[in-house]
């Protein structure tokens, strides 16, 4: 496994240890708001992780008393000076901010580990965009969740309503969308959203990262399938993803990763495997 390279974010605290990379919303004086270095920071960091394989899951999480409040009224500010000019070219150039603050939680699906998500108190409009792009989801008890976008005159932009009608039901997205109220962690658990409501926020995190542990002694290469297929059939009809099953197994299914398990099993002990290979092209540049 490829160590990552040093690198600092303001945003955020990334380490890893033991095949698990751990992000850390860390500007709780500020409730965690996605100010616009986060924008970038977050796809930057994930993509790293990725790209020199130097982890086999990713979770992240937040300090202080709520996850994260959303996008920043700076964002919002910084907005409001592409409604000048020319409307055909402002409304393009609004186009293009809006898809490249998408992009910033599409990196999240993107990536071939599982990345999992430790939500404590607040989880406000924007972060529910990023919550929806994770693959699983845990809170705790005091955990809430709001679509607050419509209540402050605006359409959720950046994947909530894209992603969440895969998620949960469809009356209920809708009356999210519509209301702007909370989902507190019950309704959460009782829909699907969260896969486990925890007492606290300790017990949370031991109990999240005992399940990335679970993900990482598996082989990185049927986890990056699993998470590649899941979330193609999700876009795609039950024929053609069966379709594209058969094509991606002519090719990734190989004997080694299943012959090392097998073995484990046998006489009991963990299996050992290889990494998925790092982006080259990506880890050359990081050098220079």
């Amino acid at each position: 496994m490829a160590a990552l390279p040093a690198h600092s974010f303001s945003t955020f605290a990334v380490s890893v240890e033991n095949k698990i990379a751990h992000i850390q919303l860390n500007q709780p004086q500020r409730l965690n708001s996605m100010v616009p270095a986060f924008w970038h920071e977050l796809p930057d960091a994930v993509r790293l992780i990725d790209a020199h394989s130097a982890a086999r899951v990713i979770v992240i999480s937040s300090t202080g008393k709520h996850f994260s409040a959303g996008m920043d009224l700076s964002v919002f500010e910084s907005m409001a000076k592409d409604f000048e000019g020319e409307p055909a070219r402002r409304a393009e150039r609004l186009r293009r901010l809006v898809l490249e603050l998408q992009d910033s939680f599409n990196a999240l699906e993107d990536v071939r580990m599982p990345v999992l998500a430790a939500v404590q108190g607040g989880a406000i409009g924007g972060a529910v965009d990023m919550l929806s792009a994770c693959d699983m989801r845990y809170c705790t008890q005091d955990a809430f969740f709001t679509i607050k976008e419509t209540q402050i005159g605006m359409t959720a932009d950046v994947g909530t309503l894209q992603r969440l009608p895969h998620l949960m039901p469809q009356g209920l997205i809708r009356e999210l969308a519509y209301t702007g109220r909370n989902m507190d962690s019950t309704e959460a658990l009782n829909c699907g959203f969260v896969n486990h409501v925890f007492e606290s926020q300790n017990d949370m995190l031991k109990g999240v990262m005992k399940i990335a542990a679970q993900i990482a002694a598996n082989s990185p290469m049927a986890v990056a399938g699993c998470k590649h297929m899941i979330n193609y059939t999700r876009d795609h009809s039950v024929q053609d993803s069966l379709d594209y099953m058969a094509t991606w197994q002519s090719g990734m299914f190989q004997l080694p990763d299943l012959q090392a398990a097998l073995q484990a099993q046998k006489n009991k002990t963990r299996p050992e495997f290889e990494e998925l290979h790092p982006n080259t092209v990506r880890m050359m540049a990081d050098k220079e």
